[in-house]
């Protein structure tokens, strides 16, 4: 028996990492920490047998005060390197690898601090993905469409900036960015990332008064990719890399002019739809026939919902507060989110969380961490949950609550899988009993289609329904099905 074969080649994700590493700095002779923060950022990671090498850099800021009762700020940057061990990694293989911030503590040793920040890592392995399939031969084949989403990976960097007066400050102590996708638009060769970068900002306005503010600055990376057009879907991740701000102070006015400019990276995926006619059974007319069936398997991303949703609600704190505190700065929001799927469906859960610094009635200032729990309703299917907190106030209404109100910006990235069963080669068995009447009749079962019944007679598709013309298939119930067979004369 004769059989033909062909090989699909594309392109896609071959498997999703996570991992954690943690990022030490030290800094010497801070008193009482205010808030604490850490961003971090890839600047590579690369696959090689059995693991995968990633790295970057961790930018480590601090507000404290000393025992002047004297506000400060620290700064420094360390370089840091970790490892993913898994067996499926080759060299062949590319790594995109998304690094996030999941928490700073403090610690206190002797005369120095040492601020660690964890940082979770999820890592997915792209490479070729081929599979074999059965595409000809001397059986009798039942061909459907199969479809196929192969990936083309596309990397590319943007800068944004913007201006804004605020009221008059007397130092930038602390600040904080967090990249929003709003929109993604697939063009003829090109891939265009529009969204916003919410710029947090922790001032000094007094020497025992602060001040925090935000501000969102648009912007726009245009990714050139030969395979985009109108239609194509795709997904991205946008880090913010570098960002310079500075400050132009008019003390007459009591304002203050600020300049924020920004380095931005994104890294994406332009997802295209390929279509393999496929062979998914098959049958030989004179023997028995064994299968050899393949899963061909391929994903991407399908809709992404985007909501704007305000909370509001009583916050959990890390140390209590009493109305002789004064409330002077919420910052370093963030959030985390998951998507949840109950009886009555889908919603995304999570906690909003900020740094409130208050002002003691013994004129210390101290950190108090915020936790605000919400929970959103979403029309979405199962993916990734991505999380902003923007506009984030508290206020003090019962002595020793904090409540706190804040807009959320979500976004849900859905995953989409094809799934295909095919045959990939087929053997010859030993040879079928056949009739040798010139006619034959056959009551099939009902439901039974052509594909299903020429299978069970051993007959070419096209040959039962020319021997039939006027059933419909599926066949009902009681009908009966003819079969020819061509007599040689002797």
């Amino acid at each position: 028996m004769k059989t033909e074969t062909q090989v699909f080649r594309g392109y896609g994700k071959r498997k999703q990492l996570s991992a954690q590493t943690a990022v030490e700095c030290r800094f010497s002779n801070a008193e009482t920490i205010l808030s604490a923060h850490c961003s971090a950022v890839l600047t590579g990671a690369d696959v090689v047998s059995g693991e995968v090498r990633y790295y970057g850099k961790a930018h480590f800021s601090i507000v404290y005060e000393n025992a002047e009762k004297t506000i400060l700020r620290a700064e420094k940057g360390v370089e840091w390197a970790a490892t993913v061990k898994d067996d499926f990694c080759y060299p062949a293989l590319t790594a995109r690898a998304r690094i996030g911030v999941e928490n700073v503590s403090v610690r206190r040793e002797g005369a120095s601090v040492y601020a660690t920040a964890l940082l979770g890592c999820d890592i997915s392995l792209y490479g070729e993905q081929t599979f074999e399939y059965l595409s000809g031969g001397d059986l009798i084949l039942r061909r459907e469409p199969v479809k196929v989403l192969t990936c083309h990976l596309v990397s590319g960097t943007a800068e944004a900036g913007d201006e804004f007066e605020t009221e008059f400050v007397g130092d930038i102590l602390q600040h904080s960015e967090t990249a929003n996708i709003t929109d993604l638009v697939s063009e003829t060769g090109l891939l265009r990332v529009e969204g916003e970068v919410n710029l947090g900002i922790l001032a000094l306005k007094t020497p025992d008064c602060l001040a925090s503010f935000e501000r969102l600055i648009p912007f726009t990376v245009e990714i050139p990719c030969e395979a985009a057009a109108f239609g194509s879907r795709a997904e991205a991740e946008v880090s913010v890399v570098d960002v310079s701000i500075k400050a132009e102070a008019d003390e007459e006015k009591g304002k203050c002019l600020l300049y924020a400019e920004l380095t931005l990276s994104a890294e994406g995926c332009v997802y295209e739809e390929a279509e393999v006619d496929a062979v998914t059974d098959a049958f030989s007319p004179t023997h028995k026939t064994e299968l050899v069936f393949a899963t061909a398997e391929s994903g991407g991303v399908g809709e992404i919902v985007r909501l704007t949703e305000r909370i509001s609600g009583k916050c959990a704190l890390s140390s209590p507060v009493d109305f002789s505190d004064q409330l002077q700065a919420v910052t370093l929001q963030r959030a985390e989110a998951d998507l949840v799927t109950s009886e009555t469906g889908k919603t995304v859960e999570g906690v909003a969380m900020s740094a409130l610094i208050v002002l003691g009635a013994d004129g210390t200032h101290r950190g108090i961490e915020l936790s605000l729990p919400f929970s959103v309703p979403v029309d979405a299917g199962d993916g990734e949950v991505f999380a902003a907190v923007l506009g984030m106030s508290a206020r003090q209404k019962q002595e020793g609550e904090i409540e706190a109100e804040a807009t959320l910006k979500i976004s849900v990235k859905e995953r989409r899988t094809y799934t295909a069963r095919l045959v990939q080669n087929a053997e010859e068995r030993e040879a079928l009993s056949l009739s040798d009447s010139a006619v034959s009749v056959y009551i099939p079962r009902a439901g039974d289609g052509l594909w299903e019944l020429a299978k069970s007679l051993k007959k070419a598709p096209e040959e039962v329904a020319a021997s039939n013309p006027d059933i419909e298939f599926p066949v009902k119930e009681g009908q009966r099905v003819i079969v020819y067979r061509k007599r040689t004369l002797l």
